[in-house]
């Protein structure tokens, strides 16, 4: 008999065959490598009790002249800017309307409210603050009307539904008087990718807020061609084509009558039924064509706003915030006025002459060496030097920068240092990124380099490499003056000299489980104190992240695990890690717990064999090499299991557990002394695995006695 160590590679191997990573590890969960042995990695604990409401994809630091500490938080409902735990609601406004504008009206009984608007544009889940309301005459009090409501469904381009805390009662006949104004916000974005958006993109190709629209006067079967509508103005011409939920329409003839007659699953629509008072939008046929639905039954060469995932982006330009929501506008918050709402990056009242600020974009950033603000994704100059904006229409190649240290003005000029430049590569820009000595820009299929070079040019750009792929617009991210990202099927690295791919040893453990309908939802995050990269995806099957890979460069090896965080921003100005999950926000690497609780963490080797002549072993004892420095648990236990096979494609024969326990720290940390075991195999795998309160645990190099014991 023989006490054998231990000796195990570091880092997790998946894409090779258990069998031929003998001495390394194939599985693991919540585990690091450092100084290339395996370990628990740090808990989390909720930063405030507080919620904010929405998927939060992104967050951004900074320290205001007076040291505020903000954290700017952008969910597909809403802006929020943190201070002190309080989220404070900056998301801009859309629209306010004039008084006497809106009215309301409820049924006895219930806590719907119906409020009339004409041409509200707003959405389903938009957001909407009434004031100057009077009582309904009961329980749909002045109070209960004057405050922020969710829109909870659409009637028509002219009418909402809403719900109150409190049903109306028969005395509630009123219509909230002549005073009633609505602050509505920026239309809420979609938190699940509606597929089929974008360059390419097929008969599914998004909505407007715009369109013509009535609703049903009857109930619909599945193969009715007459149909009849509150009001058919507008949608009498031959050809015009409505929706109603999922299904279009093609109009043949109509008859002044409020009714129509239409051909059914038109365009690859499959006909459905459709309940009375359904709304019926005209998505074909509107006065203005840009109200039209975009590109149905055709490839559509725009992303529509709305049907992707909200994604935002956002920089501080000294103490104040610029926001841009993906496919959306340009939004300025200054900090002088408290937390009010943003507003237009070309509202007249930021001061100075606006010139061509640009109403839409994918991303934006503030160069940090020179102080130009640079859109990316956006639309172009506006026709002449004195249009405060752009021209409305999107190139998602161009890149525009306003002068240096003026956030309005964008048209170039003799005296300014405004300008533009237009990618080559590629078919749409994807995500730019700021390293110490350059601008890494991205397209789905190129990657470049833009500097600061100074007058007559401002910037100059070069491109890098065309081979290239990447994930999403936030699966790219500097580390000093490297650049690490996820493409679509494996990763990349820049680090000055060139692109090139980076080893990856768990490839096909993320991409052969790997949602790619949810894509956009990828986001990467640094751990810098451990030298971490992290991936943070949805595995197959899920629409929401629920899984991350890592990649440590400090010791070039991969591990992966589960956890669902939607963003994720380093240490920094904060002195822990912050993430987001479901409507809270996390502090990371504190504690060895989830949020309170035991947080399950295990790490599993590839099979060993230690006969020489392919016969079996027999392990009778383990001597365990584990400390659990950090443990906040008086007597922290690891579970050894030991698995053993006969053959390679056989399954597990024999499986035993023995827990380690630490019995004392001082004067030095002791533990279980021995596991004993009884055992018999081919091969064997060790896995360890904890799921106590308070345990912080690391492996060393363990020891097992095992003996020879035949061929049979």
């Amino acid at each position: 008999m023989a006490f054998i160590p231990l000796k195990f590679k570091s880092g997790i191997v998946s894409d090779i065959t258990p069998y031929s990573n003998e001495g390394g590890f194939v599985d693991c969960d919540k585990i690091r490598f450092r100084l290339g042995t395996p370990e628990k990695i740090g808990g989390w604990t909720k930063y405030a009790t507080n919620t904010f409401q929405g998927a939060a994809r992104r967050l951004h630091n900074w320290v205001a002249l007076d040291g505020s500490d903000f954290l700017g938080i952008g969910t597909h409902l809403k802006y929020y800017i943190e201070e002190g735990q309080a989220f404070n609601d900056i998301t801009p406004i859309r629209n306010t309307t004039n008084a006497g504008d809106i009215t309301f009206s409820v049924t006895n009984g219930s806590t719907e409210i119906t409020v009339s608007d004409p041409a509200h544009g707003a959405n389903e889940n938009d957001f909407v603050t009434f004031s100057g309301a009077s009582s309904l005459g009961g329980n749909i009090t002045a109070n209960v009307l004057n405050q922020e409501y969710q829109i909870t469904s659409l009637i028509s381009s002219n009418s909402y539904t809403v719900t109150s805390s409190i049903a109306a009662n028969a005395s509630d006949t009123g219509n909230g008087g002549s005073s009633v104004v609505g602050t509505y916000q920026l239309n809420t974005g979609l938190n699940t990718t509606v597929g089929g958006t974008g360059w390419g993109a097929g008969q599914w190709s998004g909505t407007t807020s715009s369109a013509l629209s009535t609703t049903l006067n009857e109930a619909l079967d599945s193969s009715e061609t007459g149909i009849d509508v509150i009001d058919e103005t507008g949608m009498n011409t031959e050809g015009d084509v409505v929706l109603i939920g999922n299904e279009l329409m093609l109009i043949s003839a109509t008859a002044d009558d409020n009714t129509m007659t239409v051909t059914r699953g038109h365009s690859g629509t499959t006909a459905s039924t459709h309940d009375n008072g359904s709304l019926v939008r005209l998505a074909k046929g509107n006065v203005l064509s840009t109200d039209d639905f975009v590109g149905w039954g055709s490839a559509a060469s725009i992303t529509v706003p709305g049907a992707q995932i909200r994604l935002w982006s956002h920089d501080n330009f000294g103490e104040d915030l610029i926001i841009n929501p993906r496919d959306g506008g340009l939004y300025y918050w200054d900090r002088s006025l408290g937390f009010a709402n943003a507003v237009e990056l070309s509202a007249s009242g930021l001061g100075g002459t606006r010139a061509s600020v640009p109403q839409i974009a994918k991303q934006i950033i503030v160069s940090d060496a020179d102080r130009h603000i640079i859109a990316f994704g956006c639309d172009g100059l506006g026709a002449t030097s004195a249009a405060p904006k752009g021209n409305g229409v999107q190139d998602p190649l161009l890149i525009r920068f306003s002068s240096q240290e003026n956030p309005v003005d964008w048209f170039p000029t003799t005296t300014n240092t405004a300008g533009d430049l237009r990618l080559g590569g590629g078919s749409t820009f994807m995500q730019a990124v700021e390293t110490k000595e350059e601008i890494l820009v991205f397209t789905n299929k190129s990657v470049h380099s833009m500097r600061f070079i100074g007058p007559p040019f401002t910037f100059g750009i070069k491109e890098l490499s065309k081979n290239i792929t990447i994930m999403s617009p936030a699966a790219a991210i500097a580390v000093d003056d490297s650049v690490y990202w996820m493409g679509v099927d494996t990763f990349y690295l820049y680090s000055g000299g060139g692109t090139s791919q980076i080893p990856c040893s768990v490839k096909d453990k993320v991409f052969l489980n790997f949602n790619f309908e949810e894509k956009d939802k990828v986001h990467v995050g640094v751990n810098s104190e451990f030298s971490e990269i992290i991936w943070f995806y949805p595995s197959e099957g899920e629409t929401e992240i629920d899984s991350y890979i890592t990649f440590n460069y400090a010791e070039n090896v991969w591990y992966f695990g589960t956890l669902a965080r939607q963003a994720w921003l380093d240490r920094g100005i904060r002195n822990l890690p912050v993430s987001t999950g479901g409507q809270y926000l996390y502090n990371h690497e504190t504690g060895y717990d989830d949020d309170g609780s035991a947080m399950t963490s295990f790490v599993e080797s590839a099979p060993m064999k230690f006969s020489q002549d392919q016969g079996f072993s027999f392990l009778d004892e383990v001597v365990p090499d584990v400390n659990f420095n950090g443990s906040t648990s008086i007597n922290p236990t690891v579970d050894f299991t030991i698995k053993s096979q006969r053959y390679s494609g056989s399954g597990i024969s024999q499986t035993e557990t023995g827990t380690a326990q630490r019995t004392a720290t001082s004067p030095v940390e002791a533990y279980t002394e021995k596991l004993d075991f009884r055992i018999r195999g081919k091969t064997f795998a060790l896995r360890l695995e904890s799921s106590g309160l308070g345990t912080k645990f690391k492996l060393g190099t363990p020891q097992i006695n095992v003996r020879q014991d035949g061929k049979r």
